[in-house]
């Protein structure tokens, strides 16, 4: 795999984790195409940044207490994409946490920055840790 592609994905965890928009904002494409369970849109990063302060605030209000870089696994396209796969452990109360999965193409000619410019989350995130803290689980 090549390296900048696991620090890339080392800065996302650092950037998310201490929820640094400008960091954020660098690692996505100026706009992006987003697929999750409820399908495919294209996303300004502007708006994206301008959600993100609520979406955390959401997930903070569900337990979520952070998410962890689980494993990279990322192969090149060709010379400018790649394709990786990303394995996320995200921690909520009580010692109990979820994994999520998600699918990414990152551009970026050697020696340039990488960026997101297609992401897809392979779970409804809200839901998987809706269940998961849902008593008897």
């Amino acid at each position: 795999m090549d390296d900048r592609v696991k620090a890339f994905f080392v800065e996302y965890e650092r950037a998310n984790s201490t929820s640094d928009l400008s960091a954020m904002g660098r690692l996505y494409a100026d706009t992006f195409m987003f697929a999750g369970t409820q399908g495919v849109q294209a996303v300004r990063r502007q708006e994206f940044l301008a959600i993100l302060p609520t979406m955390k605030q959401r997930f903070a209000a569900m337990g979520v207490s952070g998410t962890e870089l689980h494993t990279v696994d990322a192969k090149p396209l060709d010379p400018r994409y790649f394709l990786a796969t990303v394995d996320w452990r995200v921690n909520l109360p009580a010692g109990k946490h979820v994994e999520a999965t998600a699918t990414y193409i990152l551009a970026g000619v050697e020696g340039d920055a990488l960026t997101i410019v297609f992401q897809m989350d392979h779970q409804d995130l809200a839901s998987v840790i809706e269940d998961r803290l849902s008593p008897g689980k």
